[in-house]
């Protein structure tokens, strides 16, 4: 319950509400992906033919999605967390509820993580790729360009992820 607990946005109380649905080590479900698919946060594929119907998720345990969507909800708040970058990235696309849906798959496939191989969880920060972060800078560095200033891009500190 302590590893769950230390993942943003989840607290004891809803760690003890995932391990009550799931179990202790979460040896009902082989993979991630199955645990994900049990609860509903998977996105759905109802293809025929090569043509998509439908990306519905599927039904799934409606307690534990209310649970992932709320800690979901929670971890987006959390300034400078993974998650929140991950949200970000996906609303323009998704919309709101879409990327909430997304974080909560992520976060159920680490909750499954966590509990079927005792891992505990590292946060990697919003900008943990370096190539992301140089893309980042010359995007912004563009569109001061554009603005009419000269921009010159050196880094202050060597290409690492912030603390």
């Amino acid at each position: 319950m302590a590893r769950l607990a230390e993942v943003p946005g989840f607290g004891p109380d809803s760690a003890q509400q995932v391990m009550a649905e799931v179990g202790v080590r979460a040896s009902s479900f082989p993979s991630a992906g199955d645990l994900a698919s049990w609860v509903g946060t998977c996105p759905g594929e109802n293809e025929s033919a090569e043509e998509n119907h439908s990306r519905r998720s599927p039904k799934g345990n409606r307690y534990m999605g209310r649970v992932l969507a709320e800690a979901a909800q929670a971890a987006v708040k959390a300034k400078g967390s993974h998650f929140q970058a991950v949200f970000r990235r996906k609303v323009p696309r998704l919309e709101y509820n879409g990327a909430i849906g997304a974080v909560a798959h992520r976060r159920c496939r680490l909750v499954w993580k966590i509990l079927q191989e005792g891992v505990r969880y590292v946060e990697p920060g919003a900008y943990r790729d370096p190539k992301a972060r140089k893309r980042r800078a010359q995007s912004l560095a563009r569109a001061l360009r554009k603005l009419g200033y000269h921009v010159e891009i050196t880094p202050a500190e060597p290409a690492t992820a912030p603390a």
